[in-house]
Order: structure tokens, then C-alpha cells, then sequence
């Protein structure tokens, strides 16, 4: 998308879906004199934290010089981008802050970060504590197995251990399907999908259970295709979203306004191909082609932006 390049501070170490996650813009204060919070804090400090996830690609995760890198976070430079028109700052900083998948909706209402970049799932549940951007990606559960395993499914789970990243929606997906059909899992937790992926190698686990792009990202990452694949029904549904602090309007229409212009300026599907279709910067190819639900999402946005100029 061509933004400039930013000093960076370091840190310590579907349409049904697009209206769930459009945030509540119309609200929004009309740029008065003065500013939201969390915009006026970023004003003061000159710096917009966001949140980054080491192992979530392609969506947030660690290039070969550690460096956060994704598509999330490209979607979040873009937010910066429009918060500065805002602030009225054109040199803000980035300030890069690492979180979990248990601890990133805390530092959001806790003011720890600005913006969280990874590949949350926008829900009725945690709308009561946080905002979201419109619709960023259509994910669901699924499994990851060994190749040579029988596991085609949930029902063949019965008795089985599973292993699902703490704090996720996924985790309460395997609790749900364990509850209705009794399959007795044994379902465990670790703090992050790299060490969910690890417990499968290591044979800790039989299955993994998380989004199915995400199991596909650590498949390609660590070239493990001829060692595990990803099978069975979709278990949940998650339409992602860029996540920030619940009840501040006028980042909120921020946020509405930056998907609004990349929409019109047809920015996001080659986004889109750039960190789903073809070759990453870290040298994994994951080929997922846009769904149709998140295209029409999309092209909501674009439509969207034309009848509001």
C-alpha cells in the first residue's frame, strides 16, 4: 500500500459479518476541538502501540530479523496513517508491543496498546469489552493432524487429546463439541499457536485444533506438508478484526474511514493476494484465494465510500 517507511520504537520483548464488526462510526463526535483518549494520548506521546502476535501468519508474526510483519499490521500502519490526519501529526512513531492470544484483549481495555493487528475473532461476547474494524477475514476451527493419522473429524476424536491455544475462541469451540457429542477429550491449553504446533510435533497432542488459515500459516512456515494436514467440518465461524478500545467514537470513525478509502481505492484485495496468494517475505506460499464472503465485504466498503463523498 505504499506507506513510508516509520521509526520504529522497540517494545519490551460474509456481508452478516461486516455489520457485526462495522464499528459505530455514524456516532462518531464530528472532530471537535478536542480529541478521544486514546487519540489524544497518541497526540501527546506521538506514538500509536500496536499490538503484534509472534506466530500468527500470515496475519502477525516475526520475519527472519524478528521484526513484526503481516497482514494485520499492514491494515494497522494504514490506521496510523489516518490517525495522524486526525492528531494532525504526520510523523508519528510505531511502537511495537507483543501480546497473546490470553492476554490481547486485556491490554486493550487496560490502555497497554492502541490497536491489536493479529487474527481475532470479532464476537457478540467480547464486543461488550472491546470495538473492532470492519471485517479484515472469514476464519473457522479445524484440525491439524499427522498425515498418517484416522482422524477425518471431530467424532473421531472420542478420547483423543487436543491441544488449543489459550484464551481463543477455538478453545471454547472443542469444550462446545466435546459437550455435544461426549467425546471425552482431553482438551490442553498452551500459550501461543507455535507452542500448540510444537505439542503436536512432539506428540503431546493428537490433534490441533485452531483456524484453519492459521494451521495452514505454521504448515507452510515450517514446511511440515508431508508431516500433518488439515482436515474435518468447520467447527466455529470467526470473521476477524482489527481490535481497539470500546466507547471512543471518534477512533472508531478513524478506523471506519481508513477501510472506507482503502475500499475506494481498491487497496485491499491486492493486500489481500500480497500476504495470502503469493510468496511471503519470509518465503512461505499459503495460495488461499479470497472467499467470496470477505470479496463482497470488501466490495461493501468500496460502495460505501462512494456514497458518502
Amino acid at each position: 500500500m505504499g506507506h513510508p517507511p516509520r521509526r520504529c520504537v522497540p517494545a519490551a520483548s460474509l456481508v452478516a459479518a461486516l455489520v457485526l464488526l462495522t464499528t459505530a462510526a455514524a456516532a462518531q463526535t464530528g472532530g471537535g476541538e478536542g480529541l478521544s483518549p486514546t487519540l489524544a494520548n497518541i497526540k501527546r506521546a506521538h506514538v500509536v502501540r500496536l499490538g503484534y502476535r509472534e506466530s500468527s501468519p500470515p496475519f502477525s508474526f516475526l520475519d527472519q530479523a524478528n521484526r513484526p510483519i503481516g497482514y494485520s499490521l499492514e491494515l494497522c500502519e494504514a490506521i496510523v496513517d489516518e490517525i495522524g490526519v486526525e492528531v494532525d501529526d504526520a510523523n508519528l512513531k510505531i511502537e511495537y508491543v507483543k501480546v497473546t492470544s490470553d492476554d490481547r484483549i486485556p491490554a486493550v481495555v487496560q490502555n497497554k496498546i492502541d490497536l491489536e493487528c493479529g487474527s481475532t475473532t470479532a464476537n457478540a461476547e467480547r464486543s461488550k469489552q472491546v470495538a473492532f474494524s470492519p471485517l479484515i477475514f472469514v476464519a473457522g476451527t479445524k484440525l491439524m493432524v499427522p498425515k498418517a493419522s484416522t482422524v477425518a473429524g471431530a467424532a473421531d476424536l472420542k478420547g483423543k487429546t487436543v491441544v488449543v491455544t489459550k484464551g481463543t475462541t477455538n478453545e471454547q469451540a472443542m469444550h462446545a463439541v466435546d459437550r455435544k457429542f461426549a467425546l471425552g477429550l482431553n482438551i490442553i491449553t498452551s500459550p501461543d499457536h507455535e507452542q500448540s504446533y510444537q505439542m503436536l510435533v512432539d506428540q503431546k497432542a493428537d490433534a490441533f485444533a485452531t483456524d484453519d488459515i492459521l494451521l495452514y500459516g505454521l504448515i507452510a512456515r515450517h514446511r511440515a506438508q508431508d508431516k500433518f494436514r488439515v482436515t474435518g467440518e468447520y467447527l466455529s465461524y470467526d470473521p476477524y478484526g482489527i481490535m481497539f478500545r470500546k466507547g471512543e467514537p471518534q477512533l472508531a470513525a478513524v478506523v471506519e474511514r481508513t477501510f472506507r478509502k482503502l475500499g475506494s481505492n481498491r487497496d485491499l484485495v491486492p493486500l489481500y493476494n500480497k500476504w495470502f496468494v503469493w510468496r511471503l517475505p519470509t518465503g512461505e506460499k499459503l495460495n488461499v484465494a479470497i472467499s467470496p464472503q470477505l470479496e463482497e465485504a470488501f466490495k461493501v466498503l468500496n460502495d460505501s465510500e462512494g456514497t458518502s463523498n
